[in-house]
């Protein structure tokens, strides 16, 4: 049997209780702008599905695109989320870090079959309702449980689309500031990111986005991020202290923003150029850590039997 000592046990329950006290005081005062930091050295893992929607092509042609460039985009996303040297996604910013985000292609189907992460779907032999260039429209072809998989919709749009309709995503609900900002689905709602599909990955189209970023972009917006202009307010845009105050759209000129800083053109979450983004700042890790931790369905990925 083991024996405790009774003085020892008596300072040890003071020791908790002083403890416990503390951190509920901690909880109970979170400011709007205090954000709670995930453990350092965790590296969150999460599995992604790709519903390629096509118009009846073969695979690699137009929208019914190559098993080679979804890879590759999964691999531009890695990159840039962990701030990979070496790509494009690598940076030395002294506000920027490695998000240890990692996306991982999908290896079981909800019926528990091994596959490669794509699922392909002919929207020509399917008839659902017309309604709109929303998460919901696509959902009706198909859609994975979202506490297991993102869902990630690569839409079958024309070429005349290009550059005009890039993506979409749904973000999660929470007690974060700005969380109104973002594309809440509401009750029946179908969530995940709509990707136009010539955007998706790599290509050589005439237009800033062709290297993979709208979906680093979109999947910032999944995982609870705002632009850094938020609702164009400057003592509340993004709430993220380290991505310089701006009250409107930032593209890829620079210019000062509301405390005569220079804009952070470089940020993933502006309407930059694809090849001018490559900055996460810490402060907008660790609201996406916040979520994966806290909204109970972005949690529920991390251990989701997609990734075995």
């Amino acid at each position: 049997m083991h024996i405790i000592n009774s003085q020892i046990f008596k300072q040890q329950k003071h020791i908790g209780i002083m403890l416990l006290i503390y951190l509920l005081i901690c909880s109970c005062s979170k400011d709007e702008n205090e954000i709670i930091s995930a453990p350092v050295d965790q590296v969150f893992r999460v599995p992604i599905v790709v519903h390629v929607l096509h118009n009846g092509e073969i695979i690699g042609e137009g929208s019914n695109l190559s098993f080679e460039r979804v890879k590759r985009q999964i691999e531009i996303l890695n990159e840039d989320f962990r701030r990979k040297a070496g790509t494009r996604g690598y940076n030395e910013h002294p506000e920027s870090a490695d998000a240890k985000i990692e996306f991982i292609l999908a290896k079981k189907d909800p019926d528990g079959n091994n596959i490669n992460g794509i699922n392909r779907i002919n929207v020509n032999a399917i008839v659902v309702p017309d309604l709109g260039y929303n998460q919901n429209n696509y959902a009706q072809y198909i859609y994975w449980n979202p506490n297991n998989y993102i869902n990630i919709w690569t839409t079958p749009l024309p070429e005349s689309s290009e550059c005009l309709v890039l993506g979409a995503a749904t973000g999660p609900e929470t007690d974060l500031p700005g969380t109104e900002l973002l594309l809440i689905p509401q009750e029946g709602d179908s969530e995940g990111i709509l990707i136009n599909w010539m955007h998706f990955g790599e290509s050589n189209i005439d237009c800033k986005a062709r290297l993979g970023r709208t979906l680093t972009h979109e999947m910032g917006h999944y995982f609870g991020l705002l632009h850094t202009w938020g609702g164009g307010d400057c003592l509340k845009n993004d709430y993220c202290d380290d991505t310089p105050s701006v009250d409107k759209p930032v593209y890829n000129s620079a210019f000062m923003g509301c405390n005569g800083e220079h804009v952070m053109v470089n940020n993933y979450m502006n309407w930059s150029d694809d090849d001018l983004m490559n900055i996460f700042t810490n402060d907008q890790i660790n609201r996406m850590h916040y979520v994966l931790q806290y909204h109970e369905g972005r949690h529920d990925l991390l251990s989701s039997p997609a990734l075995k």
